[in-house]
């Protein structure tokens, strides 16, 4: 039994890059269940200054990792991929440490599941392709193509008219719990609102404003921020 009450499960571990979306999904998760987890860098993007490496394409990696794609966990019990059931492997697993963030009964888990699936098939259709011609590319320095991004903003307000109703029923996406729904949405999010500047899409929806506001302005997510864009930390304090 550790000093103190800490809850120190066993070490994980997650290859990818922090400031991918896809692993800081897996990050925030484990930050917010206060799991242990060592992070192998794998830099897909070829962003990352301080290495560089092609290990996702090597047999090795490939066997565990059949599409060369990032996250990969693996725990003392299964090596997966795919952050979405990622998360809800580490929620359920740790669901007696930390914030529920898979809900308490199955209406719950339900909900979750609900939301996490209009995320990966409704949300992020709509607002990847903006990111990507207006953040990603500018980071890669090129231009974002104005044919891409005007109809992908477009898809996303009609989404976002469609959270603004749901959010005027409830606090979080599944319910008045904070879940691994609304934990799903922050890496792409901040990207368009806090360096693509649309933020404008969302303050004039009061009820998404504030659920953004509320779920952006956690602790765990702050501190992933400051780890994963130490070169272009966004403070919203600033």
């Amino acid at each position: 039994m550790p000093l103190c009450g800490k809850y120190i499960p066993p070490k994980c571990r997650v290859y990818g890059a922090p400031y991918s979306i896809c692993t800081s999904r897996v990050i925030m998760t484990l930050m917010e269940k206060e799991v242990d987890y060592e992070l192998r860098l794998l830099d897909t993007a070829g962003r990352d200054f301080r290495i560089l490496t092609k290990e996702y394409k090597e047999p090795r990696y490939l066997a565990l990792q059949p599409f060369g794609k990032t996250p990969l966990f693996q725990d003392s019990e299964v090596k997966m991929f795919e952050s979405r059931a990622i998360i809800r492997y580490i929620a359920r697993k740790h669901d007696d440490h930390g914030p529920h963030l898979y809900g308490t009964n199955e209406k719950e888990r339900t909900m979750v599941d609900q939301w996490l699936e209009v995320e990966a098939q409704n949300y992020n259709p709509a607002i990847a392709p903006a990111v990507f011609h207006l953040v990603f590319a500018a980071w890669f320095g090129k231009i974002g193509d104005i044919r891409v991004i005007n109809p992908s903003l477009e898809r996303l307000e009609k989404v976002l008219d469609i959270y603004e109703a749901q959010l005027m029923k409830t606090r979080y996406l599944a319910g008045d719990f904070f879940s691994l729904a609304d934990l799903s949405h922050l890496p792409f999010t901040h990207l368009l609102i806090n360096h693509a500047g649309k933020g404008d899409l969302y303050s004039k929806r009061p009820f998404l404003k504030a659920w953004w506001e509320d779920i952006f302005s956690r602790p765990t997510w702050l501190k992933h921020l400051a780890k994963a864009f130490p070169h272009i930390y966004y403070d919203p304090n600033e």
